[in-house]
């Protein structure tokens, strides 16, 4: 009978296939975990991985197990002491220690959690798993299209690493039996022929000897052409094959709206960025071909990069319609709306200059919500002000627009999750 020992290091509950399942087993232990998780930790330390702890009730599974009795043997991994046929030692006996005082307790019972680690990208995989920009078409194919590899079976020529060892030796195996079937065959009569010759040699006769001699030296040189046919030849190779082919992309822009007006004190300035923050980690994570967009305002807006947008400590008064100005006037620069899926965020305390927000609803609805696949407003202050009271209006019309409120740290999460989770999603 044979015995495998399994001498790994790495035993087979280590190996990436069985993580991946294990991820995919307990995928709803492990999201509330992650959710857990987030509500103890700053918006800046998302990105980082996490210990998850699962209960082990929550593990079990049904497990074949062998029978009493009989004679079998146990591989077992990572075994590098033992060899077939030792012994081994029962373990030696002894007691554990309960109490402090070495007594016994009858108070309850419990098992350890199950305790691992997850990585920084399951982490975000999970964090983000069931979020997407809502009304994602495709629009239009890219000017620049995105290519992708696909294989095109086998060529003659490449490099060492696409050296496919399979197909040449079936290569080699088929050129060898083409080139030596008939030289073999000839050979095998030849041979026949001379041990019917040398069978009927008559000592003296030179005349047979001569043909049996002339038979013998075709005989050396049919089989030296034979032995001579390569057993690998360089026309034997052949090399895995991959082409490029265009493949359809759709292409998106995100434009990030932040009000830092006077009114808008830190603690509503770090609510704004903490919502900005999630977005950005979301898009640029999700889709690595979406553009964004920054823009700040006060009473004047401006389009800024991602360290002024979150850093930048200019300030003044209010005048919302300056930031909605200016991104009609981008997008008709830069984005035409029958190319790019054109989306909008927009953070504000709902503070604005009275005569304003009517502009602002009115550029809104008859401006920007045509060209957007999606706008979301996130107001981070409890009060309703005439800005948010004027976006209220457009709500029915328009169900690409969406209106939500965040007063503290722990709200940014849950209104994030609901203005972009997936369609037909329930909110979490």
């Amino acid at each position: 009978m044979q015995a495998i020992i399994d001498r790994r290091l790495a035993g087979k509950n280590k190996s990436i296939g069985n993580r991946e399942r294990f991820l995919r087993r307990h995928k709803e232990q492990i999201r509330e975990a992650v959710k857990r998780a987030i509500d103890g930790r700053g918006i800046r330390d998302i990105e980082r991985g996490e210990d998850i702890h699962i209960p082990k009730k929550d593990l079990t599974e049904p497990v074949f197990g062998h029978g009493q009795g009989g004679v079998r043997e146990v591989v077992h991994p990572g075994n590098q002491e033992f060899v077939r046929g030792d012994r081994i030692e029962r373990p030696k006996g002894g007691g554990g220690q309960g109490s402090g005082s070495g007594q016994a307790s009858d108070q309850g019972e419990g098992e350890d959690d199950f305790v691992f680690s997850l990585s920084r990208e399951e982490f975000m995989q999970v964090f983000f798993e069931d979020l997407a920009l809502p009304h994602l078409v495709r629009t239009q194919l890219a000017e620049v299209p995105e290519w992708k590899s696909h294989r095109a079976g086998f060529t003659s020529d490449g490099t060492p690493n696409n050296l496919h060892v399979v197909r040449s030796m079936r290569g080699a195996l088929g050129r060898r039996i083409a080139l030596g079937a008939g030289p073999r065959r000839d050979l095998r009569a030849m041979e026949e022929r001379l041990e019917a010759l040398r069978a009927a040699l008559q000592p003296g006769d030179a005349q047979a000897q001569r043909e049996v001699d002339e038979l013998a030296a075709e005989i050396a040189h049919l089989r030296s052409r034979v032995e001579r046919i390569p057993y690998l030849d360089p026309i034997d190779l052949r090399y895995r094959s991959r082409i490029k082919v265009p493949v359809p992309t759709s292409k998106a822009v995100m434009f990030c709206l932040m009000d830092v007006s006077g009114s808008m004190d830190e603690g509503r300035k770090e609510l704004s960025k903490r919502f900005f923050i999630l977005l950005y980690l979301f898009l640029t994570r999700h889709y690595e071909k979406i553009d964004l967009v920054f823009i700040r305002h006060h009473t004047q807006a401006q389009e800024v990069d991602e360290q002024n947008f979150f850093h930048a400590r200019e300030t003044g008064g209010t005048v919302v319609s300056s930031a909605l100005v200016l991104m009609e006037e981008i997008i008709r620069a830069r984005y035409n709306p029958a190319e790019w899926n054109i989306y909008g965020a927009q953070a504000s305390d709902g503070d604005n200059w009275h005569h304003d927000s009517g502009r602002c609803r009115e550029l809104l609805g008859e401006k920007l919500l045509p060209l957007c696949r999606y706008y979301a407003y996130v107001q981070v202050a409890e009060e309703e002000q005439n800005l948010w009271e004027e976006y209220t209006q457009l709500q029915d019309g328009h169900r690409h627009f969406a209106m939500r409120k965040a007063t503290s740290a722990d709200q940014i999460y849950p209104v994030f999750r609901d203005l972009f989770k997936k369609e037909g999603a329930k909110a979490a």
